[in-house]
């Protein structure tokens, strides 16, 4: 049983909280200025085109979407399946999540082009389009996730936040499978149309959503100078390494799958063959970056005791996540849809041929404006809620650890 965990404000108010302040609002900044000339002067100005509809700010959307299903893993572990040792960063977790989606969800407005259609999108459904559901889901998660950490935090109704917690762990597997299925059910892609998407997507969530937990909080224990002691790194390395192991053996199994099938083995020569920097970003970034590195720094007898190393991997891992994202939303509406299938297809209309595509400025910009709302949100959580554990030490954790 863990020791009675005691959570704090960050009370410190110096040159460096302030200028971390400062730059997560330029990062912001710079996202608004982006999705301005985007909206004034409209697409044309981007990357994007009449072929790749979803561009570089779809890549950084659906990352932090599914990263902020994986945040809340730790508090999952902690509340539904009595780990204790995971509950002093539970309320880091569900706040996180929380974050994380906030900052995906303005990137995917933002690019609408014209925002105020959102309203329409709000009003009018289709219920046999996944968008529609997906509107509910991700609003959804943040009122029950929201729940879940009022009643973690508010001591009477402690004794309830279980029940919340099983409904969140519940709503982000939901979550996560929606998202996932985006593509999964999107049969005119090659690339997409593959059932074990959305199992694939909750899979790579676990993966990205921790390693940006395990970054944000070694770094506000440290700047706090608040201990965090070796048990609570080794879990959370360990658990890491199991997540990215099953992310690759997932991806590992869906190439297989399309190898085996005749009729993708076009799609499957592009990405793993042909494709140029998509090629190159599958097996630099996704593989060697993403799965490889950091598998290699947590099972290293020495490096997998670093805690250095254990960010670099952390990083790794959402370095990989974002190559894999741009590679499944990306590469895959770059392969030409095959219409008619065994006839050769030429037009006008650049049928048959792989679409050209390379993201604008302005993109890039939208995209890194979603992480910094997304991380100006959660350091102001810390600043203003008691959500980080005053100590991480051993004898806090686990008592009883070695």
């Amino acid at each position: 049983m863990t020791a009675k965990v005691h959570y704090r404000e960050i009370v410190q108010s110096g040159t460096g909280f302030w200028g971390l302040l400062a730059f997560l609002g330029l990062l912001i900044a710079l996202g608004l200025f982006a999705a301005y000339n985007m909206e004034h002067h409209g697409h044309w100005i981007t990357g994007m085109n009449q072929q790749i509809v979803w561009g570089t700010p779809h890549v950084f959307a659906v990352f932090l979407i599914v990263a902020a299903s994986g945040a809340l893993n730790t508090a999952s572990i902690s509340s539904v399946f009595g780990k204790s040792v995971y509950k002093p960063l539970a309320r880091v977790s569900a706040f996180l999540a929380i974050s994380l989606l906030v900052g995906g969800l303005a990137v995917l407005v933002l690019d609408l082009g014209r925002p105020d259609r959102l309203i329409v999108a709000m009003t009018h459904y289709n219920f046999k389009s996944i968008f529609a559901w997906n509107i509910f889901l991700y609003t959804g998660f943040m009122a029950v996730v929201g729940l879940y950490l009022w009643w973690m935090m508010d001591p009477p109704w402690q004794r309830h936040y279980r029940i919340a917690g099983f409904f969140a762990f519940l709503w982000r597997i939901i979550l996560t499978t929606g998202t996932g299925g985006i593509f999964g059910f999107l049969v005119a892609r090659q690339a997409y149309d593959e059932a074990i998407m959305p199992p694939m997507f909750v899979i790579f969530s676990f993966a990205y959503g921790l390693a940006i937990l395990i970054l944000i909080t070694m770094a506000a224990m440290k700047w706090t100078g608040r201990p965090m002691g070796e048990v609570i790194l080794r879990r959370l390395k360990n658990l890491l390494g199991i997540f990215v192991a099953s992310s690759m053996y997932f991806v590992i199994v869906y190439h297989l799958t399309k190898l085996y099938i005749t009729a993708f083995h076009g799609v499957e020569r592009f990405i793993l063959l042909d494709g140029g920097v998509y090629t190159a970003l599958f097996w630099i970034g996704q593989v060697l970056v993403g799965y490889l590195l950091p598998l290699a720094i947590v099972y290293h007898p020495t490096l997998g005791k670093s805690r250095t190393a254990v960010a670099w991997a952390s990083v790794f891992v959402i370095l990989g996540g974002l190559a894999q994202m741009y590679v499944t939303i990306i590469g895959g509406e770059a392969y030409p849809l095959v219409l008619f299938p065994g006839m050769e297809i030429s037009s006008s209309y650049h049928d048959g041929v792989v679409a050209e595509y390379a993201p604008s400025l302005y993109e890039v910009l939208l995209g890194i404006g979603g992480i910094g709302i997304a991380l100006i949100a959660m350091t102001l959580g810390m600043k203003h809620l008691k959500l980080l554990p005053e100590s991480l030490e051993d004898a806090v954790v686990d008592p009883h650890a070695s």
